[in-house]
C-alpha cells in the first residue's frame, strides 16, 4: 500500500527546492501573444519536458502550428489503476504596462507583504506556471517516497491559452486516443479565501450575437420626418426592453428549457459563505441585485442563465446634437448559458424572437459571435467527494463547491473531443493580480497546494 503521511513530510522539507524549480519556469518570459517570444515559449515547454522526465514521466514536446504542447505520461501501480489527465498552461500574459511593476516581472522573489504574509512575486506565478508546478511537485514527492505514483497520470501543458487556444482543439482531435483518461484535473482556478479551498463545479456557456436593425435608406432630419418614419433606435430600444419582465426573468420562449434548480443544500452551503448583495456590489457602487427576484448574490452568478446588453450604437454620438433619425441601430447582446441549455436553440430563439418584433418595412441581420454550452458535474459525483474531502484535511476550513460565471473554454474542449468531465481545482486568489502588474502567488497556496495535489492524488486511487 502507497503511504500517503511520507509524502506530505516530503514536501514540507523540500519547499526551498520546489521553489528554485518554479523560479527557473518563471525566469523564462514565455508570452504566447507576442512572436518575439515564440523561442521563450518554446524553452518554457523544453524546461517542462525535462523535469518531467527527471521523474520518470515519458514527457515530450510536440509542435503545432503555433507554440508547442508538452505531454506526458507515467503508469500507476497497475494497469487498472485510475487514469487522470493534467492540464496547465506554461505560457503567459504580456507584462504591459512595465513601469507600473515593483519589480522585475520575470525576477522572482519572496516577499513579505505584510507581517506573516509571504508572496512569490512575477508574471505567471498565479497564472499559471505556481499552479501547475504545484501538481509536479506533488507527483515529484509521491515518486521519491513511494517509488511509483498512486495513479496513472497524463500530462498536458499547452502554450497558447492566453492567446485563445488556436492549436488546442486541433490537437485534442487529432491525439484523442492517446489523451483520453477518466476525468481530467484542471488547475487555472482559485479558492473562495486564503482558508477555505473551493472546486468548481459549473461553469457558465456563452452566446453571442450583434443585431442590426435597418429603416430608411439614410439617415433622416427629424423635422421632416418624425413621427412618419420608423425610427430603428426606438425599435432597438424596445426589443431590448422586451427581453426582460419586471421579475427579471429572461423571457425568450423557451429560454429556460434544461435549466435545473440547485440542490437545496448546496444552496444552504452557499449560504453560509456571507456573500450577500452588499459585499458583492458594494465595492463597485451599487446596492441592489438586479437579477431574477428571490435569488442570491451567488446564486444569480454561479447558477442562473441571463441576457445582457453588452452595447448600442446607432445616429449621431458625437459632441454637440444632431436632430437625426438614424438609418440603423446595433446591439451587441450575450447570454451565458447554464448546464443542458442549447447555444443553439437559444441563438435561434432569440433570433426569432427579434424578427418577430421588426416592422414590415424594416429589416434586421445578425452577426454570430461564437457559443459555447454550460457546464455542470453531479454535485454527488465520487470523485468530486473524494477531492473535497481531501482539501477539507488539508485547509483549515472545508472545502466548498463554488460555480464558475464565466467560462473555461478547456473544459469544453475536452468534454466535446475526449468525452472527459473535469475537476477544477486551484489555489490562487482573488487579488493576486493575474494578466496586471506586480502579479504574485501566496507562498501558503504554493506549499500547501502541493500538499492538497498529494492528498487529492491518492484520495482518487482509493
Amino acid at each position: 500500500m502507497l503511504s500517503l503521511p511520507p509524502v506530505l513530510d516530503h514536501l514540507d522539507s523540500n519547499l526551498d527546492a520546489s521553489l528554485e524549480r518554479l523560479f527557473a519556469l518563471l525566469r523564462i518570459p514565455s508570452i504566447s501573444t507576442d512572436p518575439a517570444y515564440a523561442a521563450d515559449c518554446r524553452r518554457a515547454g523544453e524546461w517542462l519536458v525535462e523535469d518531467l522526465r527527471s521523474i520518470g514521466f515519458d514527457a515530450s514536446l510536440r509542435d503545432t502550428p503555433g507554440h508547442p504542447m508538452v505531454v506526458a505520461h507515467h503508469e500507476g501501480p497497475s494497469a487498472d489503476s485510475p487514469h487522470v489527465l493534467f492540464y496547465g498552461h506554461y505560457d503567459v500574459q504580456p507584462v504591459d504596462p512595465l513601469e507600473l511593476w515593483t519589480d522585475g516581472p520575470f525576477e522572482p522573489a519572496i516577499k513579505e507583504i505584510e507581517p506573516g504574509r509571504k508572496v512569490i512575486t512575477g508574471r505567471g506565478s498565479s497564472d499559471d506556471k505556481g499552479q501547475l508546478m504545484l501538481f509536479v511537485e506533488a507527483c515529484r514527492a509521491y515518486k521519491k517516497v513511494n517509488g511509483q505514483l498512486p495513479c496513472r497520470v497524463t500530462i498536458l501543458f499547452e502554450g497558447e491559452e492566453e492567446s485563445g487556444s488556436p492549436s488546442l482543439k486541433p490537437f485534442l482531435d487529432a491525439n484523442r486516443d492517446e489523451l483520453k483518461a477518466d476525468f481530467a484535473l484542471v488547475c487555472d482556478t482559485g479558492m473562495w479565501d486564503g482558508e477555505t479551498p473551493a472546486i468548481t463545479a459549473s461553469l457558465r456557456g456563452l452566446v453571442g450575437e450583434e443585431i442590426t436593425v435597418r429603416a430608411a435608406n439614410r439617415d433622416l432630419h427629424s423635422g421632416q420626418y418624425g413621427g412618419a418614419a420608423a425610427n430603428p433606435i426606438r425599435i432597438l430600444a424596445k426589443i431590448l426592453a422586451d427581453v426582460h419582465d419586471d421579475t427579471g426573468r429572461v423571457t425568450i420562449p423557451g429560454f429556460y428549457d434544461g435549466v435545473e434548480e440547485t440542490p437545496s443544500q448546496i444552496l444552504k452551503s452557499w449560504e453560509t459563505l456571507g456573500e450577500t448583495a452588499e459585499t458583492m456590489l458594494g465595492p463597485i457602487g451599487l446596492s441592489e441585485l438586479a437579477g431574477e427576484k428571490g435569488r442570491s448574490a451567488v446564486e444569480l452568478v454561479w447558477a442562473r442563465p441571463t441576457a445582457e446588453f453588452n452595447g448600442i450604437s446607432g445616429g449621431y454620438t458625437g459632441k454637440g446634437f444632431k436632430t437625426v433619425i438614424a438609418a440603423e441601430a446595433s446591439a451587441k447582446v450575450s447570454f451565458r448559458l447554464v448546464h443542458k441549455q442549447d447555444p443553439k436553440k437559444i441563438r435561434a430563439a432569440f433570433r426569432k424572437f427579434v424578427e418577430e418584433r421588426i416592422p414590415a418595412d424594416c429589416s434586421v441581420s445578425f452577426h454570430e459571435h461564437g457559443g459555447s454550452p454550460g457546464i455542470q458535474l453531479p454535485y454527488d459525483a465520487p470523485f468530486l467527494s473524494k477531492a473535497k474531502a481531501a482539501l477539507s484535511d488539508e485547509w483549515p476550513n472545508p472545502a466548498i463547491m463554488t460555480g464558475g460565471g464565466g467560462s473555461i473554454p478547456v473544459v469544453g474542449d475536452f468534454q466535446t473531443y475526449l468525452g472527459m468531465d473535469s475537476l477544477l481545482v486551484g489555489f490562487a486568489l482573488d487579488d493576486d493580480r493575474i494578466h496586471s502588474p506586480n502579479e504574485k502567488y501566496e507562498l501558503t497556496s504554493f506549499h500547501k497546494g502541493q500538499r492538497s495535489w498529494a492528498r487529492i492524488l491518492d484520495a482518487l486511487a482509493r
